[in-house]
């Protein structure tokens, strides 16, 4: 139970992060803002971890792997982060879910993994519901959609990477490598697009750093007492905050039909997840 309440209350934070995001960038450019959510992250990640955990942060086993994750999630996030500057959040977030199953499509390339026929059936589905949402031909298929859908395959292969350091580097050290491996390399492109913030911008920029690192360390200690399988399906309830903010704050609210794809894809991932857990 303890597992469960701290998975979900990560997945309650992290939205703020994204509402943030979206709420600066009609005056920041997207660039800028996954940069700060970088920096910030890394500002408040570090110090937290020396001061408990210092002896856990061994060195990566994998430095070149941590590396490849650390640039696959920055690109991840620019996607989004671009994406929800267009698009509402619930739409952007519903296409992104396709991760799980960009991650089971290619697992039997980069794991190694078996897949069986009806996982792929799940697959299959999964992304005729994210058509549903984008439904082509009816409505516009804009370069903001295309970033979404991004953000999910990127995630995916994310994902993957992680399966493959699980084993052999501490989650807390990947956690801090990550940040470092985005703030480092944001940092070369940032000043093409830097625009001075106000205090209230970088106070809201810091805040945004809080709210990616508090939900980050709960995920990690939600780790501690259930396999990361046990809990994948309750990522969705991020949906729920996601829809929540979105409305109150910029009175965005999904329509039926993105409703509907997000229930093909989330239906298409639980039964994947459940598959996987038979094996």
């Amino acid at each position: 139970m303890r597992a469960i309440i701290l998975n979900l209350s990560a997945w309650a934070v992290l939205p703020f992060m994204d509402t943030i995001a979206k709420y600066l960038s009609t005056e920041l450019s997207f660039f800028q803002i996954t940069w700060a959510r970088y920096f910030f992250t890394v500002f408040w990640t570090l110090p937290f971890m020396f001061i408990f955990f210092r002896k856990k942060l061994t060195w990566s086993e994998n430095p070149r792997l941590q590396i490849l994750r650390g640039i696959t999630l920055l690109l991840a996030n620019f996607c989004f982060f671009y994406s929800i500057s267009i698009i509402s959040m619930a739409k952007a977030l519903t296409l992104a879910f396709i991760a799980p199953l960009v991650t089971t499509a290619l697992s039997p390339i980069l794991l190694d993994e078996k897949v069986g026929i009806r996982r792929w059936i799940a697959v299959i589905i999964g992304f005729l519901g994210s058509l549903v949402v984008i439904r082509p031909g009816f409505i516009e298929f804009n370069l903001a959609t295309l970033a979404a859908l991004g953000t999910g395959f990127l995630y995916g292969i994310y994902l993957i990477i992680t399966r493959k350091l699980h084993t052999t580097d501490n989650p807390l050290l990947t956690l801090l490598l990550t940040g470092i491996v985005g703030v480092t390399i944001s940092s070369f492109f940032v000043p093409i697009f830097w625009t001075n913030p106000t205090n209230i911008q970088w106070l809201w920029l810091s805040l945004m750093g809080v709210f990616a690192c508090l939900g980050h360390i709960l995920l990690i200690y939600s780790l501690k007492y259930a396999d990361a399988s046990k809990l994948a399906p309750f990522g969705y309830f991020e949906i729920i905050m996601n829809i929540i903010l979105g409305y109150f704050v910029f009175k965005d609210f999904p329509d039926m039909w993105t409703f509907l794809g997000l229930f093909i894809i989330i239906s298409s991932g639980i039964y994947i997840f459940r598959r996987q857990n038979k094996f």
